[in-house]
This record gives C-alpha cells, sequence and structure tokens, in this order.
C-alpha cells in the first residue's frame, strides 16, 4: 500500500488526480534540450500564425487576386518575427541537430499549408476566405505531425468548452493542466507547465503553453455571447485576457 499511497499523493500535489491519466515521474526532470525545443516549436507556431493574422485584411480583400502570400513569403515574415521576439536565429548554428531539423519540420509545414491554400487566398470576388489563424494552426499542426512522425507533436487546443473543432479537444493529460493549472486563479498568467510523463513502458515530455484572448480576438470570440460570428460560430462572451487556448507539444524520449 506504501507505493499506491506516494503515487496518490504525488498526483494529488500536481493537480492531476485522473485514474486514466499519464503519471509525472517524480524521478525524472525535465531536460534542458527538451524545454528549448519545445519553446521554440511553440514561439514558431505563434510566430507564423501572427503573420497570417495581421494579414487578414488583405487575404480576405475580394478586390485583389494575387496576394503575393507564398509559402516562401510568410516564412520570411515568419521568420522575422521569430528572431523578434525570441533574439535567436532558427537558421543559425547546427542546423543537423534535433532541434534544428524539428524546427525546419514545422517551417516547412508554414510553406506547405499557405502554398496549398494559395487558390483560397488568391479567390478574387470572394470576401471572407475562412483561412483564419485558428485554421492555419490546425493544418500546420497536421502536416507536421505526418514530418516528425513519433519523434514530437505540436497541437493547439482549449479548455473543453471553447473547442470548435473535435480535433482540438485535449486529451486527457491535457485537460489535466487545463482546469487544475491554468484556469486556478493563483496560477501565474502566461507561465507553461511542463513535466516529463510515463505512458505505458516509455516516457515522453510535455509542454503545454497557455494562451490567452487578445483584444482583436473579441471580434470572433467576445459578446454578445451566443451570436454568431463571420465563421458561423456561436461567440463565447470572452473577455481580453481570458484563457482562450493552449499549445501543446509532446517529444518523444
Amino acid at each position: 500500500m506504501t507505493g499506491v499511497r506516494a503515487r496518490w499523493l504525488l498526483l494529488l500535489a500536481l493537480g492531476i488526480v485522473l485514474a486514466s491519466a499519464p503519471l509525472l515521474c517524480a524521478d525524472e526532470a525535465a531536460p534542458a534540450d527538451d524545454q528549448a525545443i519545445a519553446a521554440s516549436l511553440a514561439k514558431m507556431l505563434q510566430a507564423a500564425r501572427s503573420v497570417i493574422s495581421n494579414n487578414q485584411p488583405l487575404i480576405n480583400d475580394p478586390s485583389i487576386g494575387d496576394k503575393g502570400l507564398s509559402g516562401k513569403v510568410v516564412l520570411a515574415r515568419t521568420l522575422e518575427v521569430y528572431r523578434t521576439n525570441t533574439g535567436t536565429d532558427p537558421l543559425a548554428g547546427d542546423q543537423t541537430s534535433r532541434a534544428a531539423r524539428l524546427l525546419h519540420d514545422e517551417m516547412d509545414s508554414i510553406v506547405e499549408v499557405v502554398d496549398a491554400n494559395q487558390d483560397t487566398i488568391n479567390a478574387k470576388g470572394v470576401g471572407f476566405k475562412a483561412f483564419i489563424p485558428a485554421v492555419f494552426a490546425r493544418l500546420v499542426d497536421e502536416a507536421f505531425a505526418r514530418r516528425a512522425g513519433a519523434e514530437a507533436s505540436v497541437k493547439v487546443t482549449a479548455p473543453q468548452d471553447l473547442v470548435r473543432n473535435r480535433k482540438s479537444l485535449p486529451d486527457t493529460f491535457e485537460n489535466s493542466v487545463i482546469t487544475g493549472k491554468f484556469l486556478a486563479p493563483a496560477w501565474p498568467k502566461g507561465q507553461a507547465f511542463e513535466a516529463v510523463v510515463a505512458d505505458g513502458d516509455h516516457h515522453e515530455f510535455r509542454m503545454l503553453v497557455p494562451e490567452y484572448y487578445a483584444t482583436s480576438c473579441l471580434t470572433c470570440h467576445g459578446s454578445p455571447k451566443g451570436s454568431l460570428d463571420i465563421t458561423g460560430y456561436p461567440r463565447e462572451g470572452a473577455s481580453a485576457g481570458d484563457l482562450g487556448g493552449v499549445i501543446s507539444i509532446i517529444l518523444a524520449k
């Protein structure tokens, strides 16, 4: 009973008392390189999504055909944002390292998604294209999964009641962190959660990065609650600063 009791106390301390949840390894600290890799993948996705967000007026302009937003152009602007936000250049240093390989997988995925949607982006005479940041991020994550395989994954999820696409629903571990950590009043705003997790006979590093609604998000996610936004979904009635999403990264060990 001693081992069972110790395991229960560990889970209670971490706020993850869920019978089906993976177990945190108390004796295995998160390696610094895993932390850096996961953080860089999150930052790259955020940078690319911001480029798509900032170009929504152009993308949705029905009077212009070719918007000049090829995959190469979007990636170049993404790298500018990434360098500004992180103070690092992902194209510098050892490009054969695990960190560089995974970042290149993500960058290649950004180019793939933008190029695959050129007909939509450049459709003249059409206003709203539905090529919004959330859709773009999901498509990039799916393309990244095909490239990285079992080595890594990136997913944008959210509290269950905010998820609009079932593909983005949080898994048991993500849900436990969202409800037990990110939604707790005492959780430091913006602080990521990370852990080495045992899942069956293997381990994986997991990082969850909370994201909060900005004022610009409220056009689709604000008030009045229940009214339909431009995409046809009911608004959540959110306020700026509310938890709106979570970037979840998994690195195989």
